[in-house]
C-alpha cells in the first residue's frame, strides 16, 4: 500500500480507502466504483478542465464510457501524500489495454477531499488523452 510504513493508523485507513476505490476501477466494478463518492460530489479532470456532477448520473457515466473504452484497466504503483483524513494526494502508474491494441500507459495524479469515508471531490491530473470523457 503506497507509503503506508510512514503513516499513522488513520493515514493507512485514508490510503486503504483510496488503493480500494481503485480496486474496485480495475474489476470494471460500476457499482463498487460508484459506493465511494457521496450522492452530490464532483469529479474534475483538472487537465481537461471538465467537471462531472453527481454520482449516480454524471460520475456514472464517467465510469460506463471508461469500462466499455478498455478491456483492461490497472492502477498501481502508488504514493500516497495524506494531508489529513479528509484529505490525501495520489500519484500512480495506470495502464489502459484495448484487445488487439497497444496498451496506454499513463502517470496521473488525483486529489481527493472526503466527507467522513466517501470522496467528496475527486480532482484529476493525467498524462495523455483525456480516458475519462
Amino acid at each position: 500500500m503506497g507509503n503506508a510504513s510512514q503513516t499513522s493508523m488513520s493515514d493507512q485507513t485514508t490510503i486503504a480507502r483510496v488503493e480500494a476505490y481503485f480496486a474496485a476501477v480495475d474489476r470494471k466494478d460500476l457499482a463498487a466504483s460508484l459506493s465511494f463518492f457521496t450522492s452530490d460530489a464532483t469529479f474534475t479532470i483538472a487537465t481537461f478542465q471538465t467537471t462531472f456532477r453527481g454520482r449516480d448520473t454524471e460520475i456514472a457515466g464517467v465510469f460506463e464510457r471508461l469500462f466499455s473504452r478498455y478491456d483492461t484497466i490497472y492502477h498501481g504503483e502508488f504514493e500516497h501524500f495524506v494531508v489529513s483524513p479528509e484529505r490525501i494526494a495520489s500519484r500512480f502508474e495506470v495502464r489502459n489495454g484495448r484487445a488487439g491494441q497497444p496498451t496506454v500507459h499513463k502517470s496521473n495524479a488525483n486529489f481527493f477531499r472526503l466527507k467522513g469515508e466517501l470522496f467528496q471531490d475527486v480532482f484529476v491530473y493525467m498524462s495523455g488523452d483525456n480516458s475519462l470523457a
